[in-house]
């Protein structure tokens, strides 16, 4: 069988450094990469290790003529936005970016020659998920209210999703999505919206472990290396038109994350919570369900939190 050779884009954020050191596990196995990148010379300053495993163009997905229009791909894995900046962009330009830049990639398969697209996508697309409900499966329904701009980024997804079901129907594409929820590991940022993120960073650094909100928030986590594994499986073997979640099914809430990041790392800290318990029963809670990922396609949580919390401690010491 031909070795793949498959265009990512979002190549240097969080996702793009999880997919690279997964290539370099996986040696000649792994599929030929190009990325496509706004910047690759500040990433190749920054990761010459990583940089090498993949050939680069420089180009930024809402610019067409940028795009390598002559070039030709087996596989398209498009997971471009900006979601660690995504509070410095303003609503408008984030919705643009995602709807827009999945367009213009949907249209750059085509050209290309491209048997198969795969969209990261975001469990953000469910909308809240209901009290009663402990996992979201990919046939709930729910989504984020429109009228809502707050919900840019989560509707500007479920938006892309809709693309590529016409492109899928109108041109025949093979399209795969990956609803993503929670992760941890070494290159998550330490300074952005994520908690575990910054729970880390306060126990590595500083006086003590900090709980902006009222802790009872409910989330799971996925290593970063079984997220690689995960998308590459998807790109390579998912059912063509389905959507899958991705993430860990482990509920924890935020606080008992917090305490669990300081009995890891720095057991001498406090956990302080900033705010007091808000009812209950409005709580947010973002859990998927994968068992379809599971049973379809054999894929596990194979690095449980614990060790996760300990790999990616060690990795920023």
């Amino acid at each position: 069988m031909e070795r793949a050779h498959v265009l990512l884009t979002g190549g240097t954020g969080f996702f793009g450094l999880a997919l690279l050191r997964q290539l370099q596990i996986s040696g000649l196995r792994a599929p030929q990469i190009t990325i496509l990148s706004r910047n690759p010379e500040a990433f190749r300053a920054k990761h010459p290790e990583l940089a090498s495993l993949a050939s680069w163009i420089k180009g930024d997905i809402l610019l067409r003529e940028s795009l390598p229009w002559k070039e030709r791909f087996s596989h398209i894995l498009h997971g471009a936005a900006d979601s660690t900046l995504g509070p410095s962009l303003g609503l408008v330009e984030r919705y643009t970016q995602i709807v827009d830049g999945t367009r213009n990639l949907l249209d750059l398969a085509l050209e290309t020659a491209t048997a198969r697209f795969l969209l990261v996508s975001s469990g953000g697309v469910y909308g809240v998920q209901p009290r009663a409900l402990q996992g979201i499966p990919e046939d709930y329904f729910g989504m984020p209210d429109p009228l809502n701009a707050e919900n840019a980024y989560s509707v500007a997804k479920r938006t892309a999703e809709h693309l590529c079901g016409l492109y899928r129907k109108t041109h025949g594409l093979e399209i795969v999505i990956a609803r993503c929820f929670s992760f941890v590991g070494a290159d998550l940022p330490k300074n952005a919206h994520f908690a575990i993120g910054n729970f880390l960073r306060d126990a590595l650094a500083g006086e003590d472990i900090t709980v902006r909100g009222d802790g009872t928030d409910v989330r799971s986590y996925l290593d970063q290396r079984d997220l690689a594994h995960w998308l590459f499986t998807l790109l390579l073997k998912g059912g063509d038109g389905h959507a899958y979640n991705v993430g860990s099914d482990v509920a924890i809430t935020i606080a008992e994350l917090a305490s669990l990041v300081r009995d890891l790392v720095a057991p001498k800290k406090a956990v302080h919570v900033l705010s007091q318990s808000q009812d209950v029963g409005i709580r947010s809670r973002y859990v998927p369900d994968i068992s379809k990922a599971q049973n379809s396609l054999g894929l596990q949580v194979s690095i449980p939190l614990t060790k996760a919390i300990l790999i990616a401690a060690e990795s920023n010491r």
